[in-house]
């Protein structure tokens, strides 16, 4: 497709948040474009969080998303792993007025590649019980601030990020 219109529309909610980012998602694995538009987030003063799961469905996916975590947590985003199951959910929400929920995954294939789905909310109800939902989240979760990725499998993990369309 000529357009990325899920990545754009996610990189939309991260670059207008002004006071908080709330973020779940089950892979990590996106482009620096994301991730510079999180990191800035974080950077100009917006509280952003983001959940991803603490027990794993493909262990070296996990790694990879954990090796995101190091430069994530250096600009001030706060990161938490779901430690109850495997976190498949995939919701994004911006200053308690807009969201989006669906099966767009934070990695190439889902923003990229498949042609995925999302419901976009602005300023309705249910986005009370989006926001109910992260609270819940983080009183289940594991906070990853003082998280360290061993050096050997960060390294592993950034060397093979030329191969991330793949994954």
């Amino acid at each position: 497709y000529p357009d990325y219109i899920a990545e754009n529309i996610f990189l939309n909610l991260i670059n207008q948040a002004e006071k908080e980012l709330l973020i779940t998602t089950p892979y990590l694995i996106c482009d620096n474009n994301l991730i510079k538009a999180i990191k800035n987030a974080a950077l100009r003063g917006v509280n952003v969080k983001l959940f991803t799961p603490h027990i794993p469905d493909k262990k070296i996916i996990f790694q990879i998303t954990r090796s995101n975590y190091k430069d994530l947590l250096k600009a001030g985003v706060k990161i938490f792993e779901y430690t109850p199951g495997f976190l498949h959910s995939k919701q994004i929400l911006a200053d308690e007025k807009i969201g989006v929920v669906g099966t767009i995954n934070f990695d190439y294939r889902s923003l990229v590649h498949h042609y995925e789905c999302g419901v976009w909310f602005y300023n309705i109800d249910c986005i009370k019980n989006i926001k109910d939902d992260f609270i819940k989240l983080e009183q289940v979760s594991t906070d990853m601030t003082n998280f360290k990725q061993n050096k050997i499998l960060f390294l592993f993990c950034k060397s093979i990020e030329l191969f991330h369309p793949l994954l």
